[in-house]
């Protein structure tokens, strides 16, 4: 093994549990991994620290990074920005260390343009069904809003062949188990 990091990215549709995964996976001291926090515009919510949760920032100071480059991936959704800073990520990878990043498919896609030597893991419902239970437990959400959401997970199914490894989160243990290993097989 070199002395750089991985670059490993832990992405999947919406509602299949990754932030949970995550949160096993960090417990598995082994890998050597830190968890790459994002670069946000929105407020913390109680309890939230910055750089723990995220970076808080201005949409200003968001958008400097922006014209300087230094974002592996972002999005804007309506009322505020998410972003993954490359100069922390960076940072950690030239230590020896593993960065794990949690996003969305479609930042994902983006990253993997830019960094194709990332390991992909993209976590899977053991069904669509047991998906859709997890999305409709998951809140009161109206019914045009779940539908929306499923709709939106499916098409996110559709991209799991272009990602390395595919684990099924059945079991949040196991699933954690599998991704530490394939780290470690890196």
């Amino acid at each position: 093994m070199g002395n750089r990091g991985s670059l490993i990215i832990l992405s999947g549709p919406s509602g299949v549990g990754k932030g949970t995964v995550r949160q096993r996976l960090m417990e598995h001291r082994d890998t050597n991994l830190f968890y790459s926090v994002s670069m946000t515009t929105r407020s913390p919510r109680p309890g939230e620290e910055n750089g723990r949760e995220y970076y808080f920032v201005t949409p200003e100071q968001f958008q400097e990074n922006i014209d300087k480059g230094n974002f592996l991936e972002y999005a804007q959704y309506v009322a505020h920005s998410y972003g993954t800073p490359k100069d922390k990520v960076e940072e950690k990878l030239n230590q020896g260390i593993n960065v794990l990043l949690e996003i969305d498919v479609k930042g994902a896609m983006t990253v993997l343009r830019k960094c194709p030597d990332a390991i992909s893991i993209f976590l899977v419902p053991p069904s669509f069904e047991d998906l859709e239970k997890r999305i409709r437990g998951r809140s009161t959400e109206t019914e045009e809003v779940i539908a929306k959401r499923l709709e939106k997970a499916r098409s996110e199914l559709a991209l799991k062949d272009h990602y390395r490894h595919i684990v099924v989160n059945d079991d949040v243990d196991r699933a954690a188990s599998e991704i530490a290993a394939i780290i470690k097989a890196a």
